[in-house]
């Protein structure tokens, strides 16, 4: 839910950053960048010290960084002879703590003495989707309350979350992936490992299938529905979100009864048609299983995987956020800024995806690997 409020609550701000700083377009769009280019370098860097200084330390500083970044914000840019450099400052701040965030908790998670890890990381991914709408939901009630001018007001409160989470990190218990699987695998033995590249490939088409309609989910309401900006953000950002974590919060409710696999399958071909229709709920629903469903798999096959694994996993997932939704604004708007058609051509990642599940080894589509166990 942290990791939902970093990249949710800032972007609902950028037409107030720029009245009230003077802050251009361009530069604006440069925050986006920032926040997670931020999060893709700790994607990068922070196995080599998450194991070193232990997950609770990593975890408590995520959540320090993460409440400072929003604190921060209500001050810094009033301060600096830049609001743009305050600004930036504060994103970069809070945007290392949503990095460690989604490197730790998903080993944590798969290294917790649970009976089905599937579900246990589906559940847990469908916390970022509650989030998302929380974020967008409670936003917009303040605002129309408070007015959009005590933005500085929501930004303190939504500090709130990461303190209340530091606080329980204090005494939590944790278990962590060396201590249940042994001596983790290395960046060059797993760069060797086709299975990892393959997962890598699957990861990369998750986060583009995903963000490809979500971060376009407004745009498209508001010019294709011709409904306003606040019901644009609620009915395709926020009915994403809410589609997508039901389907999450469905298989960590339902999962033991049905393969991980046949789920993603049904999922693939779902997704496929979604984006056929620019059916964004529809598309919420069905790509809800990719990015959890992918570090299970992969958290099964690869036994030694460790920290590692997950944070190159989420650098992949992270590069696939990056490029879906570009690909689909340049390809609008060399098609006129249509954004049905520009949306369509993202269609290659869930047709990649599809083949990728397609592709599965017949060990496991014979039902030999089951629940991360053989």
């Amino acid at each position: 839910m942290i990791q939902a409020i970093v990249n949710n609550f800032v972007p609902l701000l950028f037409l107030r950053f720029r009245s009230e700083f003077c802050i251009q377009l361009a530069q604006i769009t440069w925050l986006i960048t920032i926040n997670f280019a931020v999060q893709l370098t700790v994607d990068a860097v922070a196995p080599a010290f998450a194991d070193k200084i232990g997950y609770r330390v990593s975890m408590q500083l995520a959540h320090i960084l993460s409440a400072s970044g929003f604190l921060l914000m209500t001050v810094l840019p009033d301060k600096l002879p830049s609001p743009f450099a305050g600004l930036v400052i504060c994103i970069a701040m809070y945007a290392v703590g949503g990095g460690l965030l989604e490197v730790l908790v998903s080993p944590i998670v798969e290294a917790c003495p649970t009976d089905n890890k599937e579900t246990a990381m589906s559940l847990l991914h469908s916390f970022y989707c509650w989030g998302q709408a929380a974020t967008v939901l409670l936003s917009t009630v303040f605002f129309a309350i408070a007015g959009i001018e005590h933005w500085r007001i929501l930004a303190a409160l939504w500090s709130i979350v990461p303190m209340l989470n530091f606080i329980l990190f204090l005494k939590v218990p944790i278990a962590t992936l060396s201590e249940t699987r042994g001596q983790a695998s290395g960046f060059a033995e797993l760069i060797r490992t086709p299975q990892f590249l393959f997962f890598c490939l699957m990861m990369l088409c998750a986060g583009a299938c995903e963000l490809t309609v979500s971060q376009w989910a407004s745009a498209f309401a508001e010019s294709g529905l011709h409904i306003s900006k606040s019901a644009g953000d609620l009915i395709g950002t926020m009915g994403f979100a809410i589609c997508m974590g039901s389907a999450r919060a469905m298989f960590g409710k339902f999962g033991e009864k049905i393969p991980l696999q046949k789920v993603m399958l049904a999922s693939s071909v779902l997704c496929v048609g979604s984006y056929l229709l620019i059916g964004c709920m529809l598309c919420g629903f069905s790509v809800g299983i990719f990015w959890p469903g992918t570090f299970s798999l992969s958290a099964a096959r690869l036994r030694n995987g460790g920290t590692l694994m997950f944070a190159l996993l989420a650098l992949a997932g992270d590069l696939g956020c990056c490029a879906g939704p570009t690909i689909a604004g340049k390809a609008s708007a060399l098609l006129g800024s249509d954004l049905h058609r520009g949306i369509l051509c993202g269609i290659v990642f869930p047709c990649i995806m599809l083949c990728c599940v397609l592709l599965m080894d017949k060990e496991y589509q014979n039902g030999k690997v089951r629940n991360g166990n053989k």
